[in-house]
């Protein structure tokens, strides 16, 4: 195999290769004796069919799975040779390819810079941290005890008010043909008031009632309507309330524990508080590690392949316009520059956190083992209950499905061992800033860092270039 650089700027590479015809030859032979082994040919027996014959008869049949096989094993050869860590499978153009001759084709793509991992032990990040406190835990009991409330009858002759569950019987028909359908009548059905249970207007209009009143609710169907029968169409229903139910309050003691399955009040309080402590230590660990994250991408500058830039930019970017789709008219979607730009911004990130994440796992030869990923599939099912089965099956049948979760697991590894290495503290916040959103977008925060503007920026203005060699060397 002879291999000739044609092209070697920066990342950028392209190479021609030729395989001589006798190597093609002998791929051509490995693979006739292969199909030879269960190939029928009147007077001879399976397997013990001359090589003569099978090239005769087959040999043209099986170039083209030769020519498969002999480009995927050169071009591994060949990015060997000359030190290439592919960023992405390389573009193959076939220049020459025929029986008893040279196989000749060209290769171009980008290669994987050089990491240099960053002094891991040198890495300082908070870890923000909040205890559950009393008030919290009497909030969240509050909580429960609303949701399990019940409702009892009342009593006398009072009218209804938001809040009330009326149980009605109704009937209901469409106002300009004054006829009947299927789904618009009902008897004893429960309504709380205020709940937007039923179509716009119907509940307000059973609002200051008693019971035994006998109301004409009229309503227009909205647009659109899970039936089109009805959508957009004006209504009445006759409607009668037979009783008035409020809710009332749950006293939250030993009893109500054990209502739940608990021995007392006590070990409710204590459930609770466990189950905060897990919940602020989810919250805790994403927010250390879109620190740490931040850390390692301040401490880290190489040049990105452009492939693996703009595979990741279409990415993102579908995914906004599938989110947006259902907002925009007539499903359109237009993104201003600076949007373009932090979807460009946030792009570059990534590729470039998982080129270091990458090369800190391959260092330190971190490796997936399959219960790590069993774990992930289970968790994965956990998502849908009563589809539990399903989803097994769906993984157990797609191989890709469960690459795509072997990257997320690879990062949390990563990411876990990292921190055993770099100085974490622990700083107690208030609750609202643990589960708080970071707003700022990711452009912004790269603004404040390159002092207020944005690379792209810094390359348009005068001293642009020396800008941009200038953070380049201090970073």
């Amino acid at each position: 195999m002879q291999v000739k650089q044609l092209k070697n700027e920066g990342l950028s590479y392209e190479l021609e290769v030729v395989v001589e015809s006798k190597e093609i030859d002998s791929h051509i032979d490995e693979r006739l004796q292969e199909v030879g082994k269960t190939l029928k040919v009147p007077g001879f027996r399976p397997g013990k069919v001359p090589m003569a014959i099978l090239k005769q008869r087959y040999g043209k049949a099986v170039l083209g799975e030769v020519l498969e096989i002999a480009v995927n094993k050169s071009t591994r050869e060949a990015l060997e040779k000359q030190g290439i860590r592919p960023a992405y499978q390389p573009k193959i153009e076939v220049k020459e390819f025929d029986e008893g001759k040279d196989l000749k084709f060209t290769m171009a793509g980008e290669g994987l810079p050089e990491v240099k991992v960053m002094d891991l032990k040198g890495i300082k990040v908070e870890k923000p941290v909040t205890k559950p406190t009393d008030k919290a835990i009497d909030e969240a009991l509050e909580r429960i005890a609303k949701q399990a409330r019940t409702t009892q009858k009342v009593e006398g002759a009072r009218a209804s008010k938001t809040g009330d569950v009326l149980i009605i019987n109704f009937e209901g028909r469409t106002a300009d043909d004054n006829k009947k359908h299927p789904g618009m009548a009902a008897e004893g059905s429960r309504l709380e008031l205020g709940s937007g249970q039923f179509i716009p207007g119907f509940e307000e209009q059973l609002t200051g009632k008693k019971v035994g009143d006998k109301v004409e609710v009229k309503v227009k169907f909205p647009t659109p309507y899970h039936s089109q029968e009805l959508e957009g169409r004006d209504a009445i229903f006759d409607t009668e309330i037979t009783e008035i139910h409020e809710y009332a309050d749950s006293k939250v003691d030993d009893e109500f524990a054990k209502r739940l399955g608990l021995e007392d009040l006590k070990a409710l309080r204590a459930a609770i508080s466990e189950q905060m402590v897990t919940e602020y230590g989810q919250f805790s660990r994403m927010k250390l590690k879109r620190a740490l994250l931040d850390a390692l991408d301040d401490g880290h500058s190489f040049e990105i392949p452009k492939g693996m830039l703009d595979m990741e930019y279409q990415n993102i970017r579908q995914q906004v316009v599938m989110e947006r789709q259902a907002e925009v008219k007539d499903g359109k979607l237009d993104m201003t520059a600076e949007e373009e730009e932090e979807l460009q911004a946030i792009a570059e990130r990534r590729v470039r956190l998982g080129m270091i994440l990458s090369e800190v796992g391959r260092e330190a030869n971190i490796q997936i083992t399959n219960q790590e990923l069993q774990r992930a599939v289970i968790a994965e099912a956990q998502k849908y209950p009563g589809q539990e089965a399903a989803v097994f099956e769906y993984f157990r049948k797609t191989p890709q499905a469960i690459d795509a979760l072997r990257a997320p697991v690879f990062e949390d590894k990563v990411v876990d061992y990292v921190l055993e290495l770099a100085k974490v503290t622990e700083k107690e916040v208030a609750l609202e800033d643990l589960t708080a959103d970071d707003e700022e977008s990711y452009l912004e925060s790269r603004k404040k860092k390159k002092g207020g503007t944005t690379k792209a920026k810094a390359e348009k203005s005068e001293d642009g270039e020396k800008a941009a060699k200038g953070k380049k060397k201090a970073s």
